[in-house]
């Protein structure tokens, strides 16, 4: 028998819950629910566009630090049009990019992957607690993912 996991939420650190529901609003996110069940837990949950993962965010949630949430990625179709798209709703958004991702910044060369290879081609935004996303041009997926 095969158990079925599906990864359904992860929670972000925020230091002003109403502040980042204003933010992922202005993205153009679903909002989910907006549970304040109590002065000391209060459930915000968002799912971006095409997405079956959310996020959830504020009051009582995670002891981790507000924005310490990194690299979270958002694969997207078009990486300049998510861009592009992002910009148009305020929102600072880093100059596209191709290479490898991750603390070494230098492996980054400037623009979309020139051949459109999926998995290649990415963009970054932060909320403003800091929480950092990845965009990442995904036309493609690899083989047995869905």
């Amino acid at each position: 028998m095969t158990v079925t996991y599906r990864f359904e939420v992860t929670v972000l650190p925020v230091s002003d819950v109403d502040r980042a529901k204003s933010f992922y609003e202005t993205l153009g996110w679903r909002l989910d629910a907006d549970f304040p069940i109590n002065d000391n837990l209060r459930v915000v949950q968002f799912t971006p566009p095409g997405s079956k993962a959310s996020i959830q965010f504020g009051t009582g949630l995670t002891a981790a630090p507000a924005g310490s949430s990194q690299d979270l990625i958002l694969a997207v179709d078009d990486v300049e049009a998510a861009r592009e798209d992002l910009l148009a709703r305020g929102v600072k958004v880093s100059e596209t990019w191709h290479g490898l991702r991750g603390l070494d910044t230098s492996n980054r060369l400037p623009g979309p992957d020139p051949e459109g290879h999926s998995y290649r081609s990415y963009a970054s935004f932060t909320d403003p607690d800091g929480n950092g996303w990845l965009l990442q041009q995904i036309t493609e997926r690899l083989p047995n993912r869905d």
